[in-house]
């Protein structure tokens, strides 16, 4: 068995089931704040969650070349960008997933709403990038 292939397989199902999370969590949210319903915070913890196996996975990915090839894969132009676009949304994901959990009882309606509007736009953005990612690589 290729151990390598092996490797990049799994972190590709973590990875994918990370996308999962992101999107169809955000998009839950986002569909029960629409009723001015506080969403369950299993939903956050969900894209929280979703988040950090998005992040990790894709640090796994790199991992998994330096191991077998001793180098990061040799990015440039789009898909440097395209990797620069989801770090960005997975940075601010995480910190709006963050201060969901702590602070989406204390704010308006309409704040939520935007937040878990925000949360959807980040994950389609990040799916987006990675597209470009993947064939630009």
């Amino acid at each position: 068995m290729d151990t390598q292939n092996l490797s990049y397989a799994l972190v590709q199902l973590a990875h994918n089931f990370g996308a999962v999370a992101v999107t169809g969590g955000a998009v839950a949210g986002w569909l029960a704040q629409r009723s001015d319903a506080l969403p369950p915070s299993a939903l956050v913890w969900l894209v929280l969650a979703g988040w950090i196996v998005q992040t990790a996975s894709g640090a796994g990915f790199g991992l998994i070349s330096l191991a077998y090839y001793g180098q990061f894969p040799d990015l440039h132009g789009v898909a440097v960008a395209a990797l620069v676009v989801k770090l960005s949304c997975a940075t601010a994901a995480l910190i709006l997933s963050m201060l969901l959990l702590k602070f989406a009882g204390a704010w308006s309606a309409a704040r939520r709403c935007n937040a878990w509007s925000l949360l959807v736009g980040l994950a389609a953005t990040a799916l987006s990038a990675a597209a470009f990612l993947r064939w630009f690589a």
